[in-house]
């Protein structure tokens, strides 16, 4: 099913007169008046509405997007047009339209044809806005994601849908590792040496959502002078996040001179070699053991019976090492005793 575009005369004339605007500025004196950094930002802001206002005239280029054949659901029922709708979409330049002609039945939601040539989300925000806000979320706190957001794109996403942004990003987290997982099976050039990989974190939680052992500790210890060691430091006030990686990797060779290489010689260092089939996988919700166990079942696939060394890596932080990143590994047979 295919959507047909409209040709509309003079479709790019509100582009073409914003870059006539952006133009007849930097001609003017008051341009000339300024200096490069607010030129830059001035620049910056109408060269972000002019890209807004080309990606607004391609789009009414496609519309009203007509299906090119009959319109049927899932059910095989044939849909009838409806008069034109319109929706808005929120993208890295600003606020766009989109007008497409909807294929409707009785009590049932409309089909858009244009909607699927364009792949647009159901929801406001573009594909490309969603990605921005998954990068910014997984740099910094949400409060500052929101604001870098807006100070570096035209897009305008308050801070509750950011949120709702950054929870629908993770949601294909397991297909995704899933089909991954599938592909290392099915590849029988891997490297030689399996790993396994494990960290934590402990983070500052409200008292409701600190682990039951740790709630009782915090109640018990709220009138003491010890709730608080000092800045930043507090007993009782955290849950361990904890991540786990696998991944295969060639052996790394090297010589005694190129690890520490004669003052009077440049020894060339060789290339580092990659981790293979890398999964990670974490968790704020799961005691630590959990997360290291859970996964071992995609470890032990990923592992020939022979021929394969494996090595266990865990940290000491939060008695993470302690329930035993290499104590797992042997136990899921990933390492000799």
């Amino acid at each position: 099913m295919g959507a047909v575009p409209c040709p509309i005369d003079q479709s790019f004339a509100a582009a073409d007169h914003e870059y006539a605007t952006i133009t007849s500025f930097l001609e003017s004196k008051e341009a000339r008046a300024l200096n490069h950094s607010d030129l830059e930002r001035q620049l910056e802001g109408m060269g972000r509405e002019l890209m807004r206002k080309l990606l607004q005239a391609h789009l009414d280029l496609r519309q009203p997007g007509d299906a090119i054949e009959p319109v049927r659901d899932a059910d095989g029922v044939t849909r009838a047009p409806t008069p034109m709708h319109e929706r808005t979409l929120e993208t890295i330049f600003g606020t766009v339209t989109v007008s497409r002609t909807g294929y409707g039945a009785d009590a049932t939601a409309s089909l858009h044809p244009l909607d699927a040539a364009l792949n647009l989300p159901v929801e406001k925000y573009s594909l490309e806005v969603r990605r921005r806000v998954a990068i910014e979320a997984a740099k910094t706190a949400f409060d500052e994601g929101v604001t870098t957001l807006e100070a570096f794109t035209g897009a305008h996403v308050p801070k509750r849908q950011f949120e709702q942004l950054v929870i629908r990003a993770a949601q294909d987290f397991d297909a995704f590792y899933d089909r991954r997982q599938t592909r290392a099976r099915a590849d029988p050039h891997t490297g030689p040496i399996l790993v396994l990989t494990v960290d934590g974190k402990g983070v500052v939680m409200r008292p409701e959502d600190l682990r039951d052992a740790t709630r009782r500790a915090a109640t018990a210890r709220a009138d003491t002078f010890t709730a608080r060691l000092g800045r930043g430091r507090r007993l009782h006030a955290k849950r361990m996040a904890s991540v786990a990686a696998i991944y295969t990797i060639e052996r790394f060779v090297r010589t005694p001179e190129e690890i520490l290489p004669p003052p009077e010689r440049t020894v060339e260092s060789p290339t580092r070699p990659r981790p293979e089939h890398k999964r990670v996988w974490a968790s704020l919700e799961h005691p630590p053991e959990a997360v290291i166990t859970g996964r071992q079942p995609s470890a032990a696939r990923s592992a020939p019976a022979a021929g394969r060394a494996a090595a266990c890596r865990g940290a000491h932080r939060g008695g993470l090492h302690s329930c035993g990143a290499v104590r797992v590994g042997r136990r899921a047979g990933l390492m000799s005793r």
